[in-house]
C-alpha cells in the first residue's frame, strides 16, 4: 500500500467513525430527551466526546502520512501517537464523568418513563457502533495506525456503555431502577482503564522510549546471523512515532574491500528494516579486533592508556640516551 493509498484508507475509516457517532448521538439524544432517560442522554454525551476524537483524528491524523520535509526531516510519524494520546485522555476524563453520573444515580434515583422504544434505540446504537468497529479494525489491519486503533477501542467502549444503558433500561422496565447506575459505574471504570492504557502506550511512542528486551534480542540476532558480521556493539533502539529506529555499530573484517563493506552495510540495513515494527536503521561498520574504548570497563581503559604512556616514555628515554 502506497502512502497515498494509506492516507485515503485512513481518511475513509475516520469519516466512518465521524458519521457512525453522529447517527448514534441523534438517535439516542432524541429518544433520551423524549422519554426522560438519563442513561440514553449520558450515552449520547459519551458519543459526543467520541465524535470530537474522531474529528481530531480525521483532521490531524492524516498528517502522519506526509513525506519528510525541511521542518520535519524524520517525517510526521509522531503526529499519529499524539492524536491517539488525545483520544486516550478524552476517554479517561469521560469515564470519570460517567462514574460521577452513576454515583449520582445511586444517591438520587431518577428512572425514565418505561418504553420498549428505548430498547430499540439502544439496540440500533449497539449495531451501529459494532459495524463502525469492525470496519475500522479491518482498515487498520493493513495500516497499523495507533490513532485508528484508539478509535476502534473507543467504539468498543461505546458498545459497553450502551450495553450498560440497555441493562439499566431493562431494569427500569422490570422495576429495578438501580441497575442503571450500577451497570454504568462498572463500565465507567473500564472506560477509565482503557483511556489510561491508550495514553500510557502512546506517551512511550512520543518520548522515544526503548522497546522490551525481546525486540533488542531479535535485532541483535538478525545482525549476528549475517555471515560477515563478527561483532555487534553500541546498539540503540527507540521509538520514533509508532515505529522503531535502530542505531548500531557492527564489526566486520577490516581488510575487506570498501565496496564489499558498503554492500554488507546495505544488506544489514535492509535486514533490519524488514523486521516487524522497525521503520529505519543506521549501521556503522567497524574493523573487528580493534576494541572500541566505550566497550571496555573504565578502569581497564585507564590502565591500558597509562601503560601505553609509560611505554612511550620509556622509548623516548631510551632514544635520548
Amino acid at each position: 500500500m502506497t502512502d497515498e493509498d494509506g492516507r485515503r484508507a485512513f481518511a475513509k475509516a475516520s469519516w466512518v467513525n465521524v458519521l457512525g457517532n453522529t447517527v448514534k448521538i441523534l438517535a439516542e439524544g432524541a429518544a433520551g430527551i423524549a422519554f426522560g432517560s438519563v442513561a440514553l442522554v449520558a450515552d449520547a454525551a459519551h458519543s459526543v466526546a467520541d465524535l470530537v476524537s474522531s474529528v481530531v483524528v480525521l483532521v490531524w491524523g492524516r498528517s502522519a502520512f506526509d513525506e519528510p520535509d525541511d521542518t520535519h526531516p524524520h517525517g510526521h510519524a509522531r503526529i499519529e501517537p499524539l492524536t491517539a494520546l488525545f483520544v486516550g485522555a478524552v476517554l479517561a476524563l469521560l469515564g470519570l464523568s460517567l462514574l460521577y453520573d452513576s454515583l449520582q444515580g445511586l444517591l438520587v434515583p431518577d428512572p425514565p418513563d418505561p418504553s420498549p422504544i428505548l430498547l430499540g434505540v439502544l439496540a440500533f446504537a449497539i449495531v451501529d457502533m459494532y459495524l463502525v468497529y469492525r470496519y475500522t479494525e479491518r482498515v487498520n489491519a493493513a495500516l497499523g495506525s495507533a490513532a485508528l486503533e484508539a478509535l476502534a477501542i473507543d467504539c468498543l467502549n461505546d458498545i459497553y456503555t450502551t450495553f450498560a444503558a440497555l441493562v439499566g433500561i431493562v431494569g427500569v422496565l422490570l422495576g429495578q431502577s438501580l441497575l442503571d447506575p450500577i451497570a454504568g459505574g462498572l463500565v465507567s471504570l473500564l472506560v477509565v482503564y482503557q483511556g489510561v492504557e491508550i495514553a500510557r502506550e502512546n506517551v512511550d511512542y512520543l518520548v522515544g522510549a526503548a522497546p522490551g528486551s525481546e525486540k533488542r534480542a531479535a535485532i541483535t540476532r538478525a545482525l549476528r546471523d549475517h555471515p560477515d558480521v563478527e561483532g555487534v556493539h553500541d546498539l540503540t533502539v527507540f521509538y520514533d512515532g509508532t515505529l522503531l529506529e535502530v542505531e548500531v555499530h557492527v564489526e566486520v573484517d577490516g581488510d575487506m574491500p570498501f565496496r564489499q563493506a558498503h554492500d554488507i552495510e546495505s544488506e544489514l540495513v535492509e535486514r533490519l528494516r524488514g523486521l516487524e515494527d522497525v521503520g529505519d536503521a543506521h549501521v556503522h561498520l567497524d574493523p573487528s579486533g580493534i576494541g572500541e574504548w566505550k566497550d571496555r570497563p573504565e578502569g581497564r581503559w585507564r590502565d591500558e592508556r597509562r601503560s601505553g604512556e609509560q611505554s612511550a616514555n620509556g622509548r623516548g628515554e631510551a632514544g635520548s640516551r
